[in-house]
């Protein structure tokens, strides 16, 4: 439904574009150029009209599977990239454009190319600690045998020495016993060696001593750096062992430990030549494993690095194939099987557009049959879509977090470019902050261009999507502090000197009341003599608390005045008659005349108290005002805008809920009767039913749904106007913060003329400016006026129950997750 006379005048983002239902009927030879047409042109929302199917059950299933092979193919292609330390390129390729099935046989080719080379590389790391580990055993378990042959060689000479030199009775026996001993009974030993991890090389010792009863010996040897294990290729703590042992009995329980413990064992000679040549041959083995991994590292370096080259031109190729067959699957199959039938939102104004883009695929596809579009009509919600650009994109985001606004509702994102940076102005205003918030603004947005192409944090990401807002928002926070004519808490004569000055010495510099006017009336904002003196508080106090009023009451104001709009586009007169008069008739009524009463006051400089005003408007309506009345006639008007207010009350509960009922009785009276001939005919009976057919009146549900309405709205009245007080204590709050930072920090540390004392309170004076005016400040401003916007005004007009419009396009593929 829509207004009937002229549609009023409004910007492109006060309505949502005008939306339309078409059907697109696809020849099946042109449709995956047709889908892929309408994802570049990114203006018609596809409706899935199998959703009742799996997506194992749809049309595209196999090329859908397809596409999320070569997407897993690229995945695993960007870890292979990643462990390299490679990096893709930010922005797709501009090489010559790749088939996809040419793409999706290179990726197989790549991925099999890589695994092999890793499966190479592994094997070969592999043998390379496992040389590694073999090479440290036969250098420690060298220099262990050569130290004890050493040293059993000087005990020999020792003992020979000892046996010549002091002779007795029994040395002949002894030497001819040891001369005829078998040497087939002599005992040989046997020993195993390897490598076993550190950390467990104790319990190592201590279950080789219980398992063999003590009847071996085992020699370690620290690794004094980690090597790398060819079984986990981690970097480990290692100790080299030798265990000797006698018996295959103690051989076999040792084998099954060093299993156990995962200890690698490797063989060693006891000849001293053959340690030589093992550990000559395991060098150069080394070295040309070495040579050989440096050289398959490189080849794969360079493979990846061509890779990575071509990975987003590749991975957005895929994501577009994924996305065209996925909506392919969306759209319903002719019972010939030979053409699709799409349904789907877009603009009205996007027409010409798509029918274009459907002639230029049936062009391509050299198609018989070219597509189809057609509106059809439908009873169903269209989706709300708003054209926005970079600037007015992020104030829309702040609307549609509240809600998204039904179709052809009155958007706020219109007055919350302006509104909303300058109500954060008047709780922040410094013009001394507003340039630092600028600045750092500026910077976002003269690198907007490469910082878009970048993957920024959370908070930075956030920070730039709202660069536009912050811009608007330092420009007002300069203006309003240059009202208030702060700077960084410190007033400036900017405009000219002041106008007030001592009048007489006592006065000294304005510490103690005595001012007086000597000149004309300061041009713009607050005069600085003010600032530091006795009416300085009162003065700013009384300034900010009844602009705070003022610009509460405009923007509710403002707010009744869109739900007017609404209505009138609409057509709903009840709204109208019995919604908007009586809203504006209650609010303006009582602060609507405080807002005048104020502004009398600033014109004439009365001391009239309006707290007094006020109050005895309601408890003494009658009584005379006497000092207090600021105009001729005021109390006359007092009591007609009292009276206004309270029959605004019942003109706004009672008329909606009587004549809807009056409405609904005339709309259904005598419908218990139906025309004879109508019954013949079953469809004609069946729509007449339909066209007739009626949900139940409940007369006691729709007026207490309007009491709820009509308290919520009065109640609100108040409490919302005394919510725009909030500006006013924010105001106060930040200037007094700042002017505790500037003399309990700045110019107390200036006062004790120490260079190191002064350098001391700048950092710290930057440092809680930085931290807590210019960010924590910021956020609650920020939040305030969130608040006041979400609540005191979109409350008035505002449903946001739409949904947004979502068309299928390419430009968003980069934005999204696989």
């Amino acid at each position: 439904m829509r207004w009937n006379g002229d549609r009023w005048p409004t910007m492109d983002l006060l309505r949502s574009e005008p939306m339309q239902l078409a059907q697109l009927i696809i020849p099946i030879e042109s449709a995956r150029r047709t889908v892929s047409y309408l994802g570049d042109l990114g203006l018609f929302q596809f409706k899935d009209l199998n959703a009742d199917k799996s997506p194992f059950q749809r049309t595209y299933a196999a090329q859908m599977k397809r596409c999320g092979e070569m997407a897993r193919k690229l995945r695993f292609l960007r870890e292979q990239m990643i462990k390299a330390g490679l990096s893709t390129s930010t922005r797709p390729s501009s090489g010559t454009d790749v088939n996809v099935e040419n793409l999706e046989a290179k990726l197989g080719e790549l991925e099999a190319e890589i695994i092999e080379m890793n499966a190479n590389n592994e094997q070969l790391q592999r043998t390379y600690a496992e040389l590694s580990e073999y090479k440290l055993v036969l250098q420690k378990a060298g220099e262990f045998f050569h130290s004890t042959k050493s040293i059993a060689a000087v005990q020999q000479r020792e003992l020979e020495a000892e046996s010549l030199g002091e002779g007795s009775i029994d040395s002949p026996l002894l030497l001819e016993q040891e001369m005829v001993t078998d040497p087939s009974k002599q005992v040989k030993l046997g020993f195993v060696s390897g490598l076993v991890q550190r950390d467990k090389s104790t319990a190592f010792e201590r279950i080789l001593f219980r398992a063999t009863r003590g009847n071996v010996f085992l020699k370690q040897a620290t690794v004094e750096e980690p090597i790398r294990d060819p079984a986990s290729g981690e970097k480990v703590e290692k100790n080299v062992f030798v265990i000797f042992y006698s018996g295959e009995r103690a051989k076999n329980k040792i084998m099954k430990i060093c299993e156990a413990f995962a200890a690698n064992r490797y063989p060693f000679a006891d000849d001293i030549g053959k340690q030589f040549q093992m550990i000559t041959e395991v060098s150069g083995r080394l070295l040309e494993l070495k040579t050989t991994i440096d050289v398959g590292l490189l080849h794969q370096a360079s493979l990846l690095q061509d890779i990575a080259h071509q990975f987003e031109h590749w991975s957005l190729l895929v994501k577009k194939e994924k996305s065209i067959y996925h909506t392919l699957n969306m759209l319903s199959i002719d019972v010939t099987k030979k053409c699709l039938v799409a349904e789907g939102w877009c603009p009205v104004s996007a027409t010409t557009q798509i029918q274009n883009a459907l002639q230029r695929a049936t062009l391509d596809c050299n198609s018989q049959v070219g597509a189809i579009f057609r509106v059809l009509h439908t009873e169903e919600s269209p989706p709300t879509y708003f054209c926005t650009n970079k600037f007015t994109t992020a104030f829309q985001e702040i609307v549609d977090a509240y809600g998204v606004a039904k179709y052809q509702e009155a958007n706020p994102g219109v007055y919350t470019i302006i509104t909303f940076p300058f109500l954060f102005a008047v709780m922040f205003g410094d013009w001394g902050h507003g340039i630092c918030l600028l600045m750092a603004t500026l910077y976002f947005i003269f690198r907007e261009k490469k910082l878009s192409n970048q993957k920024l944090g959370d908070i930075t990401g956030m920070i730039f999507g709202g660069r536009y807002v912050i811009l608007m928002m330092a420009l007002f926070s300069i203006y309003t502090g240059l009202i208030y004519n702060e700077f960084f808490s410190v007033p400036f004569d900017i405009f000219g000197p002041s106008a007030y000055a001592c009048r007489d010495l006592s006065c000294r510099d304005a510490s103690t009341q005595g001012l007086i006017k000597v000149r004309a009336t300061y041009p713009f904002g607050v005069d600085p003599v003010w600032h530091g003196s006795r009416s300085e508080l009162p003065f700013l106090n009384s300034l900010k608390m009844k602009m705070s009023i003022l610009l509460g009451v405009a923007q509710m104001n403002l707010g009744i005045v869109l739900s007017y709009f609404n209505a009138r586009f609409f057509a709903n007169d009840l709204n109208i008659r019995y919604q908007f008069v009586p809203q504006m008739i209650f609010l303006n009524s009582l602060f609507g005349y405080l807002s005048l009463l104020i502004i009398v006051k600033w014109c004439t400089g009365s001391q009239a108290d309006l707290y007094h005003v006020m109050i005895y408007m309601f408890l003494s309506p009658m009584e005379d005002l006497g000092e207090n009345q600021l105009f001729v006639g005021q109390k006359f008007l007092q009591v007609m805008l009292l009276l206004l207010a309270l029959a605004a009350v019942p003109w706004m509960l009672f008329p909606k809920p009587l004549i809807l009922k009056k409405q609904h009785e005339e709309r259904h009276k005598g419908q218990q009767y139906a025309i004879l001939h109508s019954v013949d005919d079953p469809l004609e009976m069946d729509l007449h039913s339909d066209s007739h057919g009626h949900e139940e009146f409940e007369f006691s549900e729709v007026f207490v749904h309007q009491l709820i309405h009509t308290i919520e709205f009065v109640l609100g009245a108040v409490s919302n106007t005394a919510s725009y007080l909030r500006l006013w204590a924010l105001s106060l709050a930040h200037s007094e913060l700042a002017s505790v930072f500037y003399d309990k920090v700045l110019l107390l540390a200036w006062g004790f003329n120490n260079t190191l004392v002064l350098i001391i309170g700048i950092i710290v004076f930057i440092s809680a400016t930085v931290g807590v005016l210019l960010v924590m400040e910021t956020l609650s401003a920020f939040l305030h006026a969130l608040r006041l916007h979400w609540v005191e005004f979109q409350n008035k007009f505002y449903e946001g129950d739409g949904y947004k419009f979502q068309p299928f396009s390419f430009a968003l593929l980069s934005e999204e997750d696989e």
